[in-house]
């Protein structure tokens, strides 16, 4: 380990290390050491097929992926993400780890092996991409039992939510103690949070990040989730990051803006030097336009997603695109040259960041390296328009599976064993019996 890392564990009186990395589903897997044992600089070892888990633990055949052998891989610290756990009861650290094989190649399966692949293919040509997520959330009344629908719950003024409260001051304020010791959370967990907003759900928050590096936006999601969680379980409450978590309430989504600057000079490649667009810029959204229907599944990936993706419900429903027109997949808002940018509204915030974050990218790059060009922008609504996205995860799988285009950028290995761990789940999902299906078809077919 480094100098670096063995000044901050001591500067902060580690005692315990969380050694991390994010699954395909991007769930938190890894292991808790003593310090000491984690600066011997053994790294962690892990199996590789530990990455294929489904959302509900399983794991499809893995044998085409990581062998007979099940073999094991190794987890190296990034030092960039060292940083103190904030609500641990004693002074932990947590550090996310890149998988390797052990010739020191990356694992294709891992999601931030992934991403990496992406940016360094924007690297060849000088370029850097610039984003900025924005993360929307349910805060619900604690619930048990699966059973029973999700509820807002009761803030300082001891009533539920029950009313769309879109921009509410005083239905954040609601929760101030929730969200100063969240505030206070990332701050010391280094996330570099900025805005708060209330959503138009009831009890939906909106927290949108300083914009930056593709990777370290990615990471700081994948740590932001989990803070969330932390911090309502801490107030009695719980958070929840599914797509469409109730019936009656719009989804929530994680808004991506992006740019893409020129490595030597900073220089924001979507402008001109006269300030006006540039062609790589329409290239740029014609890519999305293409490849996001195909790439949907890193989009929406549980069966639970395309509840978010319908009309009328504060989601989109194509991939047209149009200028501060909320109401297209793809929205370019008002901004001055050196800050022009492309906001894709189509991810849910299910997702796992690392893969969203390389799939729209991967979109945009490869309509910048073919040229393509977008349709006309949309003036109006487009909430009549709904044919171009695959409606549901069986749909979205085949249309992956199908992208020679993403497959080349994402790693065909990676897109192969992916769209295998959905199907795992579509299938495992298929045979729930739904509480709809017993009270309309029980005594009445």
């Amino acid at each position: 380990m480094s100098e670096a890392m063995h000044a901050f564990l001591q500067e902060h009186g580690i005692l315990d290390v969380e050694c991390v990395i994010a699954d395909m589903t991007g769930i938190a897997r890894g292991k808790i050491l003593p310090k000491d044992l984690f600066l011997k600089d053994e790294h962690m070892r892990l199996p590789k097929s530990v990455l294929l888990n489904t959302v509900n633990g399983e794991q499809p055949n893995n044998l085409p992926y990581v062998g007979a052998a099940d073999p094991d891989m190794v987890c190296v610290p990034d030092e960039a993400t060292l940083r103190v756990v904030p609500w641990a009861s004693e002074p932990v650290a947590l550090v996310i780890h890149d998988c390797q094989n052990f010739d020191g190649t990356p694992v294709e399966l891992a999601p931030r092996a992934v991403l990496r692949r992406v940016l360094s293919q924007y690297a060849e040509r000088g370029w850097k991409p610039v984003v900025a997520p924005e993360m929307e959330f349910y805060l619900v009344a604690r619930n048990t039992d699966p059973h029973v629908p999700l509820m807002p719950p009761m803030g300082r003024s001891g009533m539920a939510e029950l009313g769309r409260q879109s921009y509410s001051i005083d239905a954040v304020n609601d929760f101030d103690p929730f969200f100063l010791e969240l505030s206070s959370f990332c701050k010391t967990h280094a996330l570099g949070v900025e805005t708060l907003i209330h959503e138009a759900g009831a009890g939906q928050m909106e927290i949108n990040f300083t914009h930056g590096d593709a990777l370290e936006l990615a990471d700081r999601v994948f740590l932001f989730k989990r803070a969330v969680r932390e911090t309502a379980l801490r107030h009695g409450i719980f958070a929840t990051f599914m797509a469409k978590p109730m019936e009656t309430e719009p989804g929530s989504a994680m808004h991506v803006h992006q740019s893409v600057v020129e490595m030597a000079s900073g220089r924001n490649i979507f402008s001109n030097d006269d300030g006006g667009p540039s062609d790589v810029f329409f290239h740029f959204i014609g890519g999305l336009e293409k490849y996001v229907p195909p790439a949907l599944l890193l989009f929406a990936p549980h069966v639970n997603s395309y509840r978010r993706l319908s009309r009328f419900q504060s989601a989109p429903t194509n991939v047209h695109w149009g200028y501060d027109n909320r109401t297209c997949g793809i929205r370019v808002p008002n901004s001055a040259p050196e800050n022009r940018r492309v906001e894709n509204r189509v991810p849910g915030v299910d997702v796992n960041p690392y893969l969203a974050m390389a799939a729209t990218l991967s979109c945009g790059y490869l309509g910048m390296v073919e040229g393509l060009m977008p349709s006309e922008p949309t003036p109006d609504s487009a909430e009549q328009v709904h044919d171009d996205l695959p409606r549901n995860l069986e749909d979205a799988i085949l249309r992956l599976r199908g992208c020679g285009a993403l497959s080349s950028m994402l790693g065909e290995r990676f897109v192969q064993a992916f769209c295998e761990v959905k199907e795992l789940e579509f299938a495992t999902f298929s045979r729930v019996i739904s509480s709809w299906e017993r009270e309309h078809l029980m005594l009445l077919v």
